[in-house]
């Protein structure tokens, strides 16, 4: 990991806090830091991450691509700071509700946040959050539990728990609208197309727990599915609650 060698801390967090020097007047008029982040988020929103690099966001940003590393050090600087910009500030929260309200509102605007930008699942988790924005998620997910009683290392796992659960249901369900839209088909279609497989293939005898899921009609729901990220939500939140009592009990 590249440090910075004024500040001692990576470059890409460095660059991040804006504690790192910038060139006074850029080489072209008008390339700034933010222009060349906004030309890299567009590229990713257009063509994925994939098709971010150093000379593909300096065409998009008007400007050579020696002139972007008098900015940027390197692609992973540039990844970092396109996806502390994308995330933003998390809302004003309304804590006055309790606990579980405030982190079920503070994971569905996290799943929104990915599901409205799909290349930031695709960005690399190179380390814990450090960038502004990550911060102030975070921070945010903690004053949720800032009356529970709960010990800081366990607000701080409870946290960490609820942003490996949201990322990785957003990127399922990003890539399930992904397959089912290169076939010109919609979820509910493939979901009702998967139920019908599944009464062809499977026998109850040799799977009679995936038979008895079957014969419910649980892939029949089309019209009205089941919440799957609702439901890991519940059962996860249902713990902290377990968690919170056991701690108010001593």
């Amino acid at each position: 990991m590249e440090l910075d060698s004024d500040t001692g801390v990576p470059a890409n967090i460095a660059a991040a806090w804006g504690l790192r020097e910038r060139p006074a007047k850029g080489p072209k008029p008008g390339l700034t830091l933010d222009g060349i982040v906004q030309a890299g988020i567009r590229v990713a929103a257009a063509d994925g991450i994939g098709a971010v690099s150093m000379s593909r966001v300096a065409a998009e940003a008007g400007a050579s691509t020696m002139a972007l590393y008098r900015y940027v050090r390197a692609k992973d600087e540039l990844l970092a700071l396109m996806m502390d910009a994308a995330i933003g500030d998390p809302p004003a929260f309304d804590h006055s509700a309790g606990w579980r309200a405030g982190l079920t509102a503070w994971a569905t605007s996290c799943r929104e946040v990915y599901l409205a930008q799909p290349w930031t699942l695709r960005v690399p988790v190179s380390g814990p959050p450090a960038t502004p924005h990550q911060l102030a998620w975070l921070d945010s997910g903690l004053t949720a539990l800032a009356g529970t009683g709960l010990a800081e290392e366990h607000k701080l796992s409870t946290i960490l728990l609820l942003s490996g659960y949201v990322r990785s249901d957003a990127t399922v369900a990003v890539d399930m609208l992904t397959a089912v839209q290169a076939v010109d088909s919609s979820l509910d279609e493939a979901i009702s197309a998967y139920g019908k497989l599944l009464k062809l293939l499977v026998e109850p005898a040799r799977f009679p727990a995936l038979g008895r899921v079957i014969a419910a009609g649980v892939f029949d729901q089309v019209d009205e599915p089941y919440d799957e990220f609702v439901f890991g939500l519940d059962r996860i939140l249902d713990g902290v609650g377990q968690l919170i009592a056991q701690r108010a009990d001593g």
